[in-house]
């Protein structure tokens, strides 16, 4: 009887070990996956306009990376931030992880393509995401077209060794149309501005608008999968306000992640990007 107790016990521990190594190389393989965010948006001619490169889902760690991000410059411009230190995103930052704001950071512009290093320097810190890691500024031109933005290469390190596999998602951009159904003409005159972002509660969405009409608000997650949608109600227009308590359609408190939150006002949209952090 012992014996067989016995057996079963090793069994069970064995079976544990099996799992836990497995465990450990899934962790292992998750790797990274990079994305421009929004992955689409459509702007006004002759605006700025913002792109982020984001960590979507939690991965393996990493503590640095390097980037080429490339664009057709007949149709948009970089302008970039001043100064280009406020281009590092908050996971390096320490803004929103636990990175300790330390970092080699290197942003060289070329003809077409942006060149992106960026290493903290905080000791035995790695990162997992998910969370913004850079981001960039654009101005858009004065012909109405659709243009497209890549991560031409992506790597991704921890204490000196490559992080594997490394997966990216490149972003398209509706420059006085809209990249919904149809390609229609951008309306103007509807915005939607998110505060606190990245927030750990409650977001705040202003909502400004130069028509009457129905506004509603959809969010999605990185998989645009429909996670809420609250009614704001019928606006006369100006300026109105509406809430994100960070709960889905059934109440449950939603991950830590990146948001895509549409308004929709009539045929009229407009976007924003929100990041919800532990």
């Amino acid at each position: 009887m012992r014996t067989s107790k016995r057996v079963v016990l090793h069994s069970i521990c064995a079976a544990l070990a099996i799992a836990s190594l497995l465990s450990a190389r899934a962790a292992h393989a998750q790797g990274v996956h990079a994305a421009l965010i929004p992955a689409e948006q459509s702007v006004s001619l002759n605006t700025d306009f913002t792109l982020e490169i984001d960590v979507t889902p939690a991965g393996s760690a990493f503590n640095g990376f390097n980037a080429i991000v490339d664009y057709d410059t007949t149709a948009i411009t970089f302008v970039g931030y001043s100064p280009v230190s406020l281009q590092e995103g908050c996971l390096m930052t320490g803004a929103c992880s636990a990175a300790c704001g330390s970092t080699f950071h290197r942003f060289t512009p070329d003809a077409d393509s942006l060149s992106i290093k960026d290493f903290l320097l905080c000791n035995q810190i790695a990162l997992t995401g998910p969370g913004q890691i850079y981001r960039l500024k654009f101005h858009s031109g004065n012909v109405q077209q659709i243009t497209n933005i890549h991560i031409r290469s992506a790597a991704f390190f921890n204490a000196g060794l490559f992080v594997t596999p490394v997966t990216t998602s490149n972003a398209r951009v509706g420059i006085g149309v809209s990249l919904a159904v149809g390609d229609a003409p951008l309306s103007t005159g509807l915005r939607l501005r998110a505060e606190p972002n990245p927030a750990r509660a409650s977001v705040h969405f202003s909502i400004e608008s130069d028509a009457a009409g129905e506004q509603r608000l959809e969010i999605h997650d990185v998989t645009e999968r429909l996670v809420r949608r609250i009614d704001a109600g019928f606006a006369a227009g100006g300026t109105t306000q509406a809430i994100w308590d960070g709960n889905d359609a059934f109440g449950r408190r939603v991950a830590a992640g990146l948001y895509l939150v549409t308004l929709r006002s009539g045929e009229r949209t407009a976007r924003v990007r929100v990041a919800l952090i532990q």
